[in-house]
Order: structure tokens, then sequence, then C-alpha cells
């Protein structure tokens, strides 16, 4: 359970409580504001980019449908990526008992949400397109061989607005269990990804 009292000042529970009430309007800014890193978690999870985008908007749909319940007992993005974590995880364990099945097709559309937009990033040029790709098709391996937890706790420490407290919150482990999972991930990618790095540049 999320039991830390929410910052009193936070401007997305704020949002929250308006989308509560039946604000729809709240609800697209914050839509808006978290579709990209609540996309990237969920594709880092589920390197799949058509799955997980499927899965990004089950996370707004959640949430929309779980308005009327909410309480700020915690940051807003906090309990937001509890939800995106738990649908993966749910996720993860339905493809286990059923490989050959895919998320796509059984979605639950709910025509009161807005639609979410998934930009692509640009890049200088091709040769620097392609050498970025496959970096991060390396970076994509390395991080979804991690266990759970560690990347789960890698992905979140990305997020600018997310505390060392807020991860722990979502994992459900101690402020120090949490700190030693985001050391032992990074330790892990740097050994993995050294064959590929060297002062920036791609290595053959």
């Amino acid at each position: 359970m999320l039991d830390a009292v929410a910052d009193p000042v936070d401007p997305d529970a704020a949002l929250m409580l308006r989308v509560r009430e039946g604000d729809r309007e709240a609800f697209a800014l914050l839509v808006e504001r978290y579709q990209q890193p609540v996309m990237n978690f969920v594709y880092r999870t589920l390197p799949d980019r058509t799955e997980a985008e499927d899965l990004a908007q089950h996370v707004f749909l959640q949430v929309y449908k779980s308005a009327h319940r909410y309480h700020p007992t915690a940051k807003f993005s906090t309990w937001l990526f509890t939800i995106a974590r738990n649908l993966c995880l749910n996720e993860i364990r339905r493809r286990s008992r059923h490989p050959a099945e895919s998320l796509h097709g059984g979605r639950d559309e709910d025509p009161d949400v807005p639609a979410r937009e998934i930009q692509d990033t640009g890049v200088s040029g091709p040769t620097d397109a392609l050498l970025e790709r496959e970096l991060e098709q390396k970076v994509d391996q390395a991080v979804s061989a991690l266990p759970e937890k560690q990347r789960t706790a890698l992905l979140l420490c990305r997020q600018e607005d997310l505390s060392y407290d807020d991860i722990a919150k979502v994992l459900g482990c101690s402020l120090a269990a949490t700190k030693s999972l985001i050391h032992r991930a990074r330790e892990t990618l740097k050994e993995q990804l050294k064959p590929y790095l060297k002062t920036g540049a791609w290595r053959e």
C-alpha cells in the first residue's frame, strides 16, 4: 500500500482529484504529460512496440476507471507507475500461461478516454541513426535481461520526479533494498555494454 502522505503541492495529484470529480480536461493533461514516460517504461519491460503501446493505453484506462477511488496518499506519479508495473507483471504472467496470445485485439476501448499519441524522436543522419538503433537494441536487450525488480527500479530511476523513496513505494520494498537494486542493475549493464561503448563510440 502507498501509505505516505502526498505532497500537498503536487500539481498532478490536484489534477487527479479533478479527474475524480469528472474533469476530462484534467485527465487529458495527465495523459499528455505521462504518456511518453509510461510508454518508455512499458516498452522496456515488454520490448514489443505494438504490445507496449497497447498496454500503455491500458494503464491510462485503469487510471481513468479508478478515478472514483483515488486518494492522494502518495505522489500521483508513484501511484501511476505502481499501476503500470502491476499491469506489466500481469501481462508477463499471462504470456507465460498463454504464450501464443497477443494483448492486441483484446483491448477494452473506452470512448470517454482521450487517445494517446506516441511521438517518434528524430536523429541527425542515416549513419548516426543506424548506430543509435543498434546501440538502443543492445541496451534494450541488456535491460530486458535484468531481474524484474532491478529492471523496474532502474527504469523508474530515470523518471526525474521519482525519488528513491517513491521507487521503493512502487516496488514495495525498503529504501536500502531499492538503492541496492539500482546499483546492481547499473553495474550489470555497465559490464554487459562495455564491448559496445568506448568513449561514446560504437566498437565492432
